[in-house]
């Protein structure tokens, strides 16, 4: 086996799959511009770290199990006067995050909810944050499914140890309150340990209709609204043509 061949394979074993990509020419370049070893190396592993980053990020991205990859910096601000730019840019500084903060959108059908849900979890999974979308249909079906199989522990452990959790579209479902108890466990041990993020249409005193017994649901919101920005979107339809 030659050196050549040898580095070729060794590159191949520790999955340097970057530095074998550029490294002929980092070599002719380094012959030609003699440069020194050190910016040799840097040459090679600088590009093989950004190739793992992007691995990282595509992987956190697909687990995230977001409905489109929607920036925050193409929501259009200017159709949706009910949004506060400005707060929307604080939030994307991720501070709430670090902070165990939740966040809870409010507004009917259209106004925008959901792309500001998923443009700040994008955020969040570009600065290294694990998170994931779940509608909340989805979800409440999800532990309901796990009632059959005794599977609520391992599905709250999983949901718990999200940096950030985004839930979307809590509105009237029909719950069973074997379903509601599993979510405010979940809530629960979420409470000043990890962000949760909500879209709703409905206003907070309305949750009880859902969600059932009332004291429970006050406790919930009072742990919920603990630490929480709340954003009321009182504006148009984004979906409908615009007079």
């Amino acid at each position: 086996m030659t050196v050549t061949e040898e580095l070729e394979q060794l590159l191949k074993s520790l999955h340097l799959k970057k530095v074998r990509e550029i490294l002929d020419e980092e070599i002719r370049h380094a012959e030609k511009e003699q440069i020194t070893y050190h910016e040799f190396l840097l040459r090679l592993v600088r590009p093989q770290w950004h190739a793992k980053q992007e691995q990282a990020l595509a992987w956190r991205i697909k687990r995230a199990c977001l409905p489109e990859l929607w920036a925050l910096e193409s929501f259009p601000y200017k159709k949706q006067p009910g949004v506060n730019r400005r707060q929307i840019r604080t939030l994307a500084e991720l501070d709430f995050i670090a902070k165990a903060e939740n966040i809870v959108f409010i507004g009917p059908t259209g106004v925008g909810k959901t792309g500001l849900a998923s443009g700040l979890l994008l955020k969040a999974l570009q600065n290294g944050y694990r998170g994931q979308f779940v509608r909340a249909q989805d979800l409440f079906d999800d532990m309901y499914a796990s009632l059959a199989d005794h599977s609520s522990r391992k599905l709250i452990n999983r949901l718990a140890r999200l940096d950030l959790l985004v839930i979307d579209e809590m509105g009237y479902l029909n719950l069973k309150p074997e379903q509601s108890n599993i979510f405010f466990k979940l809530m629960e041990e979420r409470y000043n340990r990890r962000a949760t993020l909500i879209t709703t249409n409905l206003d907070y005193d309305e949750w009880h209709n859902f969600l059932g017994r009332r004291p429970m649901v006050e406790a919930l919101l009072s742990r919920l609204r603990h630490h929480c920005h709340t954003m009321k979107i009182d504006g148009p339809s984004l979906w409908e043509p615009q007079g």
